[in-house]
């Protein structure tokens, strides 16, 4: 699929033998060979186990020039529960570009054109895992967590006096059953767990060395996480989660209000021409967002994509946003968005 020249903009001394297009499902192994050149940190067996499994329902956009694939991005799919509603939400991951061919604007091309199509396709938000935070800022996304390796403890934590053994692959729905009832009671996002989900982390943990560790205690899991042989202290800095909002409109009414609410507002997005439009927001915490396109004469302040992110994932508080370029929000518009409940329970501990 050969994607529009939007995208092809951002790119710097694009000839004419340059071209950025989703690849169809059976094109999907022509990539690996840009994976594993960039990612040298993973094993052969891990990159099998990417290239047999995910790869198979996710979508891989390249830029191709000089007869090769030159920089790709993955979007990986997952089903996540926000505030108890499922959500279809894609997880960015292998974003790479040839070393010879970087600093060209490769990277914004792809970014452009996959978010582009997200919105198309009905999505919320993105996220992923930033190798340096400092390159995803510049295309609005925003660190909203820290991913935690275990569901019920925190890092080196496990479940007192329990129980640790090496889970199997007839414990896959156990897991999820007891995953899926922690993370609905203390979590407003997460990937939703099921059977499926736990059969291919199995997958996923054993093809780099590890295993996926239960922890029960009187034949009741208390908890999981994966395990590798090699590991020693453990990690000192956790992985950091970075989101960007997709769609405006569908991320306002994924949210609650905590009481009456009343507020209008513009909001502007240098990728998704649609997010820039102006928002009149009403409701309460009975009836939940209500949502009306506002005339911008009565637009009470201008918020931009990555500043809604913020505050919609309890990043910061409206009055912190102030300072930053490209918002102006009158007073008034800083107490009513005050009473938007942020999505800030946040556990999204997902590698690829």
């Amino acid at each position: 699929m050969r994607l529009a020249a939007a995208a092809a903009a951002d790119v710097r001394g694009a000839g004419d033998n340059m071209e950025i297009r989703r690849l169809r499902s059976e094109e999907h192994g022509d990539t690996r060979g840009l994976y594993e050149e960039v990612f040298l940190e993973d094993s052969t067996a891990f990159v099998d186990y990417y290239y047999t499994e995910k790869t198979r329902d996710n979508q891989i956009y390249v830029l191709k020039e000089d007869g090769g694939i030159q920089a790709m991005l993955h979007r990986n799919p997952y089903t996540l529960m926000v505030n108890g509603e499922e959500k279809a939400v894609d997880y960015i991951v292998a974003v790479a570009t040839r070393k010879e061919y970087r600093k060209r604007g490769f990277m914004a091309a792809l970014m452009r054109a996959a978010l582009v199509d997200m919105y198309r396709e009905g999505h919320a938000f993105t996220f992923l895992m930033p190798a340096a935070e400092e390159i995803y800022l510049p295309h609005d996304f925003r660190t909203v967590c820290l991913q935690t390796p275990g569901l019920c403890g925190g890092p080196g934590e496990h479940p007192q006096d329990s129980e640790e053994a090496a889970a199997k692959a007839e414990d896959a729905g156990s897991i999820a059953q007891m995953a899926e009832r922690y993370l609905s009671g203390n979590y407003q996002v997460y990937a939703k767990r099921d059977e499926a989900y736990y059969t291919r982390l199995l997958k996923e943990a054993g093809s780099d060395g590890g295993s996926l560790v239960l922890y029960r205690k009187d034949g009741e899991i208390l908890d999981c996480r994966i395990v590798y042989e090699e590991d020693g202290e453990e990690q000192k800095e956790r992985p950091k989660i970075m989101v960007r909002i997709v769609d405006v409109r569908r991320m306002l009414m994924s949210v609650r209000l905590t009481s009456l609410m009343a507020a209008c507002f513009t909001v502007t997005d240098p990728v998704i021409q649609e997010n820039n439009q102006c928002f009149v927001i009403t409701g309460t915490e009975f009836s939940g967002v209500m949502l009306m396109e506002g005339r911008r004469e009565n637009s009470e302040g201008t918020l931009t994509a990555a500043a809604l992110a913020e505050l919609l994932f309890g990043v910061k508080e409206s009055g912190e946003l102030c300072g930053e370029e490209g918002v102006e929000l009158s007073p008034r518009l800083v107490e009513e968005l005050k009473k938007i409940e942020p999505l800030s329970r946040i556990y999204l501990s997902e590698v690829v």
